[in-house]
């Protein structure tokens, strides 16, 4: 009888956020150890499948470094970053589009599987992403070679899927003016993507707690003068760095919270789109 009583609680305590959230967009950047790691992708696909079947619209933009990196070691080329940034010739390019296409048909199959309908994305299918050569100021003696910035989103592409009841799979990859091809940081597309569709929630899976202070500890919760302060401050670094920009910059194209959260925890985007407590830093405007 008690593990009836607490099954039920635990219902009711989850239908207030099914009401509030219903018929709204999250944009999950899946990334780390959720996408490599057998029990969390299962996990990982069961949340989004259960997103769908509540009401919530997910859209999914992956990455795939650690499988980039792996297929370039094998190849002999070593993989050199700037900024959090892979720097990318054009023979890294075509390791990066190889990549990111199995990946993408990868996490595809695994949502169909666990009964939802995904539709795999490249940036470049329907002129999704439109993107330019990306600079960084702090680094500007150093060429990053095909590495891209988002100029702009076609959110129409995006949204016929949504109404067609299919889950957008996103690979991070965009098209230039000059139809050049552009590796694009995961973090950086996912928070664009966040804006252009006024997301309620954008939720990036790292292989951290979340957001560290100086002393190492867990931050909670940011506010936008926050972040930018321990990017300011040099606090935030490597990886850290694009997932807080493209946080700040979702929260100010109009999303309403965005969340850097621990995905080695299994069903950590359920825990965080469905509990008070989350698993990681949520940042506020």
């Amino acid at each position: 009888m008690e593990e009836h009583l607490q099954k039920s609680r635990t219902l009711i305590e989850v239908l207030p956020y099914i009401k509030k959230f219903y018929g709204k967009t999250m944009v999950m950047k899946y990334g780390g150890s959720a996408m490599v790691e057998g029990e969390l992708r299962e996990a990982f696909a069961m949340d989004v499948v259960l997103m769908r079947y509540v009401g919530i619209k997910p859209v999914v933009v992956h990455g795939g470094g650690p499988q980039i990196g792996e297929l370039l070691r094998r190849l002999g080329k070593e993989s050199v970053f700037v900024g959090g940034m892979r720097v990318t010739d054009p023979e890294t390019m075509e390791v990066v589009e190889m990549v990111l296409g199995k990946v993408n048909k990868d996490i595809v199959s695994l949502i169909n599987r666990h009964g939802a309908k995904a539709v795999g994305l490249s940036g470049k299918d329907g002129d999704l992403i439109k993107a330019k050569k990306l600079s960084l100021p702090e680094y500007e003696d150093v060429d990053l070679g095909l590495v891209g910035e988002v100029e702009r989103i076609a959110v129409e592409v995006i949204e016929a899927l949504q109404a067609g009841g299919f889950i957008p799979v996103i690979a991070p990859v965009g098209i230039g003016d000059d139809e050049g091809t552009y590796n694009i940081n995961a973090d950086l597309v996912a928070g664009a993507v966040a804006a252009a569709l006024k997301a309620e929630k954008l939720i990036l899976l790292t292989d951290v707690q979340g957001v560290l202070d100086e002393a190492g500890e867990l931050i909670s919760t940011l506010t936008l003068e926050e972040a930018q302060a321990l990017l300011d401050q040099g606090v935030a670094k490597g990886g850290m760095v694009p997932k807080l920009r493209c946080c700040l910059e979702a929260l100010s194209g109009g999303v309403k919270k965005a969340h850097i959260v621990d995905g080695r925890v299994p069903h950590a985007v359920l825990l965080e789109v469905f509990t008070d407590a989350g698993v990681g830093t949520e940042i506020i405007g």
